[in-house]
C-alpha cells in the first residue's frame, strides 16, 4: 500500500477524537501531572503523554496492517519502523504544548507532519488541530493550505509587524530578542505552542513568529507546510530546507513570516 494513498485527513481526525476522550477523562491539572519516565525526545514523560501517542500509533498499526511501510518519528517513541521502512516518514507531536495541556490551558496541540524523505522539504502532508479552539490546519504539498474546509492565506505585508508570535519564551532567552523588536512590531502573542503559533501566520493571523530556543522536528514538521502552502515564508534556522532533517535528534531555531521583510526581522531578532 502507498502510504499517500491513505486517507490522512480521515486517520488524524480519529486521533483527534481518541485524543479528545483522553483529556475528557482527565479533567484537572493533578489528574493531567503523572509521570512515567524520559521519552526519546529527552523530556519528562507524562502519563497523558504516552495515552495520547498511543492514541496515535493505534492508526498508524492499522496503516501497517493493510501493507503500508513508513518510520514514524515521535517525540516519546522516537523512530520506529512499519512493515520494511523506506523513506516515507509520519512525524508526529502528540501534544505541542504539552505545558498547557497539563495545566489546563486550552490551547495545545496535536501535530501530524507525512513526509516522503528525511528532510522539511519532503513534507507532503500536514495537520495540526488545535484543541482549544477546535480548528484543524490542514496542507498538501503544492495544493493549498485549509482551515477547516475554508482556504487560508497569510496577511498582507505591511510596514510594520502588527502581531507576532512568541515561542520558547523562557524570561532569560527573552530580553535581548525583545529589545530587537521593539519599534518593529505592534503587538507579541504567547501561545504555548509552536505549531498552533505558526498556523496562525499562515493563517493570515500573526504576520510572523520566532522561538527563542531550537525546536525539534515533531513540533515544526506540519506546520511549516502550512506556512508555506499558504503563501508565507519560512526558517529553519540557517538551513536550507532540503537539509533540515525530520529526525527527534535534530534541533533549530523556527521563524516564519507572510513575506521575507518581516521573517528578516524576526530572524534578527533570534540571533540577538
Amino acid at each position: 500500500m502507498d502510504v499517500f494513498s491513505a486517507d490522512w485527513l480521515g486517520i488524524c481526525r480519529r486521533i483527534v477524537a481518541a485524543q479528545r476522550a483522553i483529556y475528557a477523562a482527565t479533567p484537572s491539572s493533578e489528574e493531567r501531572t503523572v509521570y512515567e519516565g524520559i521519552g526519546e525526545g529527552g523530556d519528562h514523560t507524562l502519563v497523558i503523554d504516552r495515552q495520547c501517542e498511543d492514541a496515535v500509533f493505534a492508526e498508524l498499526e492499522q496503516l501497517a496492517a493493510q501493507g503500508a511501510s513508513f518510520i514514524a518519528v515521535s517525540e516519546e517513541r522516537g523512530e520506529v519502523v512499519f512493515g520494511s521502512g523506506g523513506e516515507t516518514r509520519v512525524v508526529i507531536d502528540p501534544i505541542d504544548g504539552s505545558l498547557n495541556a497539563r495545566r489546563t490551558i486550552p490551547s495545545h496541540s496535536l501535530s501530524i507532519a507525512v513526509a516522503s524523505g528525511s528532510s522539511m522539504a519532503d513534507v507532503e502532508f500536514g495537520f495540526v488541530h488545535d484543541f482549544g479552539a477546535d480548528e484543524e490546519f490542514t496542507a498538501r504539498l503544492g495544493k493549498g493550505a485549509r482551515i477547516g474546509e475554508t482556504p487560508a492565506r497569510v496577511a498582507a505585508e505591511g510596514e510594520r509587524l502588527e502581531v507576532v508570535g512568541l515561542e520558547s519564551a523562557e524570561p532569560q532567552w527573552a530580553q535581548a530578542p525583545l529589545r530587537a523588536l521593539e519599534g518593529k512590531v505592534y503587538r507579541l502573542r504567547v501561545i504555548g505552542s509552536i505549531a498552533i503559533t505558526a498556523a496562525y501566520v499562515g493563517a493570515g493571523r500573526f504576520d510572523a513568529m520566532l522561538s527563542l530556543r531550537r525546536c525539534r522536528s515533531v513540533d515544526a514538521a506540519a506546520a511549516q507546510l502550512f506556512v508555506r502552502e499558504a503563501g508565507g515564508t519560512v526558517a529553519i534556522g540557517d538551513l536550507p530546507l532540503e537539509q533540515a532533517p525530520l529526525d527527534l535528534d535534530a534541533r533549530y531555531p523556527i521563524a516564519a513570516a507572510s513575506g521575507e521583510a518581516g521573517l528578516a526581522t524576526v530572524r534578527a531578532a533570534q540571533g540577538a
